[in-house]
């Protein structure tokens, strides 16, 4: 394993206390990096005490103001840019970001995106689109980390198992697609291994990875094999039934979420029966070198917890 060359470099996390970014810090730490050498780049720097503790550096980092972000990257060996979720913001977020990674010299650039985004019909792929343009155009060496769809978005970890356990219906717009889903902990551990740099340092790894695009997925699932699933674990019958895209978010607004989230989860669950959310790759196992956590792993995680 590689780390940083010079006391002063730093692998530098964005939105390092986010679910995904509080992950990858760890699996740094765990894979044996320093602390040290591990900036933490948020929006409040309050919220990162935990991180501070262990030794990693708190930087201020707010994407929607532009002069927090080059003090933020600077010295950065490895940036990782893990986008917020402001679904309609994190294009102009990202331009921001990266038009700082270019004035701190960033000496190379991990984006997180979706897979198949170049091809996605996704609505929210299209930010994405424009922001892996956005970074082949700043000249800056990348490599992009596109994830997959997260195991746990299936498998009630927006709350609605309990409630449809309770029906015995599980519902979606996904008709018979795949999901190569992936947890959130092997996405960390696949992209803390990419800024480790399996295969070098400094400028050798940034120039052995420009370029580079990771299709990280794990073992696909239907939605007809996670009902499947929670309901042999649970011993509660449950199916899953198909609606039309209108019908799904008219049902989750009726669940009380806001008409716009009910549009982009149901535009999410559309984009799996066209394949979006499906590859073929075995780019995941590759770099976490084990296979990725199945679908009935998760699902045993979440009816612990439910």
């Amino acid at each position: 394993m590689s780390t940083p060359n010079g006391p002063d470099q730093k692998i530098v996390i964005t939105a390092a206390t986010g679910r995904l970014g509080r992950l990858v810090v760890a699996e740094l730490l765990n894979q044996g990096l320093p602390a040290g050498n591990i900036a933490a780049a948020v929006r409040s720097p309050q919220t990162a005490a935990g991180l501070a503790e262990l030794g990693v550096e708190i930087r201020h980092a707010d994407y929607t103001e532009p002069q927090t972000l080059v003090p933020a990257f600077a010295g950065a060996d490895r940036l990782l840019l893990i986008p917020s979720a402001e679904y309609g913001q994190r294009f102009p977020q990202m331009k921001n970001a990266i038009d700082a990674a270019v004035e701190a010299s960033v000496s190379q650039i991990a984006y997180t995106s979706f897979v198949n985004t170049p091809v996605s019909t996704l609505r929210l792929a299209d930010e994405h689109k424009q922001a892996e343009a956005y970074v082949v155009r700043s000249g800056l060496p990348f490599t992009f980390l596109r994830n997959g769809g997260y195991t746990e978005l299936y498998t009630g970890e927006l709350g609605d198992i309990g409630r449809a356990l309770d029906s015995g219906v599980m519902y979606g717009c996904a008709g018979e697609g795949r999901v190569s889903g992936a947890t959130r902990a092997d996405l960390a551990a696949a992209a803390a291994r990419v800024l480790l740099g399996a295969v070098g340092s400094g400028q050798a790894h940034a120039a052995a990875n420009n370029g580079r695009v990771y299709e990280l997925g794990g073992a696909a699932f239907s939605l007809h094999e996670v009902a499947a699933e929670f309901s042999r674990q649970s011993g509660r019958p449950l199916r899953y039934q198909d609606l039309s895209v209108g019908e799904y978010a008219e049902a989750l607004t009726t669940q009380g979420l806001p008409r716009e989230f009910a549009d982009l989860l149901a535009d999410t669950s559309l984009a799996v029966s066209n394949g979006d959310w499906f590859t073929t790759s075995n780019d995941l196992e590759q770099l976490i070198e084990r296979p990725a956590a199945p679908l009935a792993d998760v699902i045993a995680t979440q009816l612990r917890v439910f």
